[in-house]
């Protein structure tokens, strides 16, 4: 006995399980948590998009540990969220799978030819007092097809009527917005398991394919992408306004994609995203323009531009070159050094060969005693003009998941379109003989929702029948050639 009752008690503890699964109430649960932690996760600062120093000045080291310690720092890739998306993808489908069949035999074979125990239960009919059944079946048909309800006669061994109806799609609308769901899960879970994101800063005109992870290690891009330009616009006030970048991929000694990049519109190169995510001064300069002038007096003076790399001749006998440059000097201890990168207080360092012995003199724009040779330099240096080298800071992810969440996204748009302005009407129209042995036609009808909105179209869809009986019946009793007077045509 006990044998055979074990396999039923496992049976009705499995049903129960996939009964609460998916039951409403489990669903809307895991949907709320989903979006509560959706949430949490654009409100508290992700990695690797946030950089370390901010999330240092955002949150105390007690409260940062906290929160990287339950993956609250890196929400969508944790492993808790994972599973979270999981359980409402199977509650989703249960919910699915259970109501389905129902739903499936409704929309597939709907209910045409109303019988009297139907008719007596449909709380939204009418009854029409006609002359014969096939006036009243045209009057109604009419009616029908002017309203867009594409009608069908029902032709039964002891009965015929008349059936129409429209918008049948929103009984399956929730299936629609249930697969849209699914599919934006889906993404979710394949970005949480096979996705990345990083970081790459590089200065203009310098390339590199390393993307430093959230962990601190490098994952090599099997391409490198390079920074040919990088600005920042401001509005009045000197507030940022925008960062951009000019970006190019080279793939295999080929450049084969470039594109200019702004916040929220990112190069896009075999699944791989490049976002504009910072910009910067690098502590480097660029370029140097100056106004050099013959200290003798014997030559014209001439402008020239200087980079950290390139030695340039003043004369046949004299060069110049950036032997240094420091953005924020401060002088101590026997020495030049930077007290920062921001260029606040800048100096440069020159090396000027002279003569044919090629004897060198340091020069300081500006003048630094006891470093500084300016006098013994043949050529004086004034008008400088310094151009930083900035730096793009990019952040690069990869999302295989992206095609299933924006899929979904197109779906739900359609399926709450169906929701929200799709409604299943049903119509029919059937003579028959009522308790007092008139000949009358039966209409009735039903929607899915909006019921009140529904029966006040049904009372001027049915007023619309009994003035096309009436029409009908005026001109079946006019005399041929005689016009019909016009308040005959008025509707009962």
């Amino acid at each position: 006995m006990s044998g055979t009752l074990r396999p039923a008690g496992r049976k009705a503890w499995h049903n129960k399980i996939w009964q609460n699964l998916g039951s409403v109430k489990t669903g809307v649960v895991l949907l709320i948590l989903v979006v509560i932690l959706s949430a949490a996760g654009t409100v508290i600062l992700q990695r690797p998009a946030t950089d370390p120093d901010e999330m240092q000045r955002a949150y105390s080291h007690q409260m940062l540990r906290v929160l990287d310690a339950v993956g609250l720092t890196d929400v969508f890739h944790a492993w808790w969220f994972v599973l979270l998306l999981l359980l409402v993808s199977f509650s989703i489908v249960a919910a699915s799978i259970q109501r389905f069949p129902n739903s499936w035999r409704f929309y597939a074979r709907p209910y045409k030819s109303p019988d009297e125990n139907f008719r007596k239960a449909l709380a939204t009919h009418a009854e029409i007092v006609i002359d014969n059944e096939e006036a009243g079946l045209g009057a109604a048909e009419s009616v029908f097809r002017k309203a867009r309800f594409r009608p069908e006669h029902i032709v039964r061994e002891n009965s015929f009527s008349l059936f129409g109806e429209r918008s049948r799609i929103s009984e399956m609308a929730v299936y629609i917005v249930h697969a849209s769901l699914l599919l934006i899960f889906l993404g979710g879970i394949v970005d949480a398991l096979y996705g990345w994101s990083g970081f790459l800063m590089l200065p203009t005109g310098q390339e590199s394919g390393h993307v430093e992870m959230r962990n601190g290690k490098d994952r090599l891009l099997p391409f490198s992408i390079r920074c040919d330009g990088a600005g920042q616009e401001n509005y009045a006030d000197g507030t940022p306004k925008r960062w951009w970048s000019k970006l190019t991929v080279v793939d295999r000694d080929r450049e084969v994609l470039q594109k200019e990049i702004v916040v929220n519109d990112p190069l896009v190169y075999q699944g791989v995203r490049f976002y504009q995510a910072s910009y910067g001064d690098t502590g480097k300069m660029e370029s140097l323009k100056l106004t050099a002038s013959p200290t003798n007096g014997k030559g014209a003076s001439e402008e020239i531009t200087l980079d950290p790399t390139h030695e340039v001749p003043l004369d046949a006998d004299t060069t110049v070159r950036v032997a240094e440059f420091i953005p924020d000097y401060v002088v101590g201890d026997g020495r030049v050094y930077a007290r920062s990168n921001q260029p606040a207080n800048p100096a440069v360092h020159l090396i000027v060969k002279a003569g044919k012995s090629g004897k060198e003199v340091n020069v300081w724009l500006p003048p630094i005693p006891g470093f500084e040779e300016n006098a013994a330099s043949p050529y004086s240096f004034n008008d400088p003009t310094l151009e930083m080298a900035h730096f793009t800071g990019l952040q690069v992810s990869h999302e295989p998941g992206q095609w299933a969440v924006w899929t979904g996204v197109i779906l739900m748009g359609f399926g709450l379109a169906v929701v929200f302005y799709l409604v299943h009407v049903r119509l029919w129209a059937v003579p028959l003989r009522n308790a007092r042995g008139q000949l009358v036609l039966w209409v009735g009808g039903t929607a899915n929702k909006n019921k009140e909105a529904f029966e006040q179209r049904f009372r001027q869809f049915v007023q619309d029948i009994k003035s096309e009986i009436t029409k009908s019946e005026s001109k079946a009793q006019a005399p041929s050639g005689a016009r019909v007077p016009a308040d005959s045509l008025a509707g009962n």
